[in-house]
């Protein structure tokens, strides 16, 4: 096989490949075989048909493509060995010349990776802004820890307070029309935690049991559903059942229920490690943030579209799967945010996570940074760890899906690349 070879724009390589007459009739005759074998040609057992008959059945340029597509994956595994191609993406055919009794010619391109410039990677000595702990953080954690704990009790004789716990029924209507799926019986609503139509649990609070009553609001211009963005609605409701919260005192019996305290200074101790843990992790996750930031900003990189745009891609289908988990479709995004908008922001999100994995797998060959078998159980086991399943299981349910094992690489070759950062460079916090 001899190849010449060509550097174009784009991180592109144009190769010409000339394959020997006799290894490309070899490609062919294997290709006729193959296709005989489970082609019906009359007078003929499977498998048995000469070359010319399958020929006259089938047709030469069939045969050819088989035969192409049997041969180009081990070419081009030859033609990248042997150049030292890193590639980013399958090669492609451009075109052909295949005659038999003639070299086969093959006119290929393969994109390769971008050559990553690195700064600046090492010896650094970056200022970083430290977590502050609120000052009231003691008291926002027991009383979180309180209301968690709260119980309700049924109310019969006030009107509803902005705090209380409501069922009611509710039907709502906008330019004279139902509201579809605008209604609902006996449903619950933490009034001072409601994620309804601003301005609708407002007006809920005073409210007698069992009167009925009509509130007027507004949908917002960016709700989702394009038909009642920024219109006018009715809500006909009802009060079935008022419930005040009632909160624990904060005592040594509360410690004691909530956890292994015996007292209350116990309980706070342990708040106020977790609040000093808390700090060291976002101070740490802050630094490694602002330490790749400044090295990525510092290296150079010359990304072609292609690559962009299909990282894009994957972005896409992501979005599409988190719309899906939120109760959305992809339709409904567009109509709400417009198809530009959101491209736009998905490749600007493509460019960045493509030069970030570009950097961080240049450091990695640059320091010889690998992932080892240990690595990767040790990703595995956090996995297990984090869905609480067996780790043979976990094997067998990622193994079913296409490449999962190669992005769990990738994110422990990350993680690697980020502790060498942080170890090899200074962040002092303010």
């Amino acid at each position: 096989m001899n190849t010449t070879i060509e550097k174009q724009e784009g991180n592109i390589v144009k190769v010409d490949i000339e394959i020997p007459a006799k290894d490309a009739i070899s490609y062919y005759n294997n290709a006729a075989k193959k296709i005989a074998q489970y082609v019906n040609i009359p007078g003929f057992r499977k498998g048995k048909a000469p070359r010319n008959i399958v020929e006259q059945n089938i047709g030469e340029e069939r045969i050819k493509h088989e035969a192409l597509e049997t041969a180009l994956p081990r070419i081009f595994s030859d033609v990248i060995r042997e150049n030292s191609f890193d590639v980013v993406a399958q090669p492609y055919v451009e075109s052909y010349n295949f005659k038999i009794g003639e070299d086969l010619k093959i006119v290929a391109k393969i994109e390769l990776r971008p050559e990553v410039k690195l700064g600046d990677y090492k010896g650094m000595t970056l200022e970083v802004e430290g977590y502050k702990i609120e000052e009231d953080a003691m008291q926002k954690s027991l009383d979180g820890m309180m209301k968690q704990h709260a119980t309700t009790v049924l109310v019969t004789d006030r009107n509803t307070k902005n705090d209380d716990i409501i069922v009611f029924d509710f039907e709502g209507f906008s330019n004279g029309e139902k509201i579809e799926h605008g209604d609902a019986k006996n449903f619950t609503m933490d009034l001072a935690n409601s994620s309804f139509i601003p301005g609708f649990a407002e007006q809920l609070v005073d409210r007698p049991l069992g009167e009925e009553f009509d509130i007027e609001v507004k949908f917002p211009e960016e709700y989702h559903e394009k038909k009642l963005a920024g219109q006018p609605a009715t809500f006909k409701c009802k009060i079935n059942e008022i419930k005040t919260k009632v909160f624990p005192e904060l005592n040594d019996e509360f410690a004691q229920k909530i956890g292994p305290f015996k007292t209350v200074d116990e309980l706070k101790a342990d708040i106020q490690k977790y609040l000093e843990n808390q700090k060291k992790d976002i101070d740490k996750a802050n630094s490694e943030k602002a330490i790749f930031e400044k090295v990525v900003a510092s290296a150079e990189v010359d990304i072609q579209q292609s690559m962009i745009d299909r990282e894009a891609d994957e972005l896409v289908a992501e979005y599409k799967e988190k719309l899906a988990q939120q109760g959305f479709t992809w339709e409904q995004a567009l109509e709400a945010h417009g198809y530009d908008d959101i491209m736009k922001q998905l490749k600007e999100d493509a460019l960045v996570r493509v030069k970030n994995s570009l950097v961080i797998d240049k450091i990695a060959k640059e320091e010889n940074i690998t992932v080892s078998q240990a690595d990767f159980g040790a990703k595995l086991t956090e996995l297990s760890q984090m869905y609480q399943i067996d780790p043979n299981t976990m094997i067998k349910q990622l193994s079913q899906t296409p490449g999962v094992f190669n992005v769990l690489s990738q994110q422990a070759l990350n993680e690697k690349v980020t502790k060498f950062l942080a170890d090899n460079n200074t962040v002092n916090l303010k």
